[in-house]
């Protein structure tokens, strides 16, 4: 089997998520390099970090956390495109990982009950053929020995980039955007809420305003990274 990895990787050599150098035997989706030159926000150690304060006076929310600055043309972008345009499902799995060491150490951690997705509307699923989330949500429940729950959470809008930009700049609009399907075995729990990239945070807070609907349910945001300019 050795021999069968070892010419795998010569005919098919692995390269780093974040520069596309070739990876060294003892490392894993993104180099050693890479990895020193990520631009984390370590948002985990300030519960008033920038993240949670996106969400003041729009939606209550219980803690947010992001794990690294998104920045264009860096290699964060790279990363995240490469996981949600080229079927690199690895990298999601990696940073939520490398996130859940750090809500290891929270208090609040233990008191999350569920790990909710941010969801795709059907149509966009069937196109891309995976969430962008999914991998990074099941690193995350499998270390903070938390449930992944795709289902509750239902996106009721297709729409290209541009337009549900616009759609989501409309009030009106945001709560019928998204809606949960639950039942009363959800109620009274602590949900932590998933996506890729917080940029306005729009989407974050319509998926919020929907979960919030269940009764007695708490939110808290964590997210693989934070645009910023």
């Amino acid at each position: 089997m050795q021999l069968i990895e070892n010419l795998i990787n010569v005919l098919f050599p692995k390269v780093c998520a974040g520069c596309n150098a070739f990876l060294l035997s003892n490392e894993d989706v993104i180099c050693t390099v890479c990895r020193h030159e990520i631009p984390l926000t370590n948002h985990y150690l300030n519960p008033e970090n920038e993240a949670f304060k996106k969400f003041y006076g729009k939606v209550p929310i219980e803690f947010a956390s992001t794990l690294v600055y998104y920045h264009k043309k860096g290699i964060v972008q790279e990363m995240i495109h490469s996981l949600k345009y080229r079927g690199h499902e690895e990298i999601g799995t990696v940073l939520g990982q490398w996130h859940a060491d750090d809500l290891n150490k929270l208090p609040i951690t233990s008191t999350f009950d569920t790990i909710i997705p941010v969801p795709l509307h059907k149509k966009r699923l069937r196109e891309r053929g995976y969430n962008q989330v999914t991998r990074f949500g099941q690193a995350l429940s499998e270390n903070l020995k938390i449930e992944y729950n795709p289902s509750i959470l239902k996106r009721n809008v297709y729409s290209k980039t541009q337009v549900k930009k616009n759609l989501l700049n409309r009030t009106e609009i945001i709560e019928s955007l998204f809606e949960a399907d639950f039942t009363e075995k959800d109620h009274n729990k602590h949900f932590l809420l998933i996506d890729d990239v917080i940029t306005t945070g729009s989407t974050l807070e319509a998926c919020s305003r929907a979960l919030l609907k269940i009764p007695g349910s708490k939110i808290s945001i964590v997210c693989m990274a934070m645009s910023h300019s």
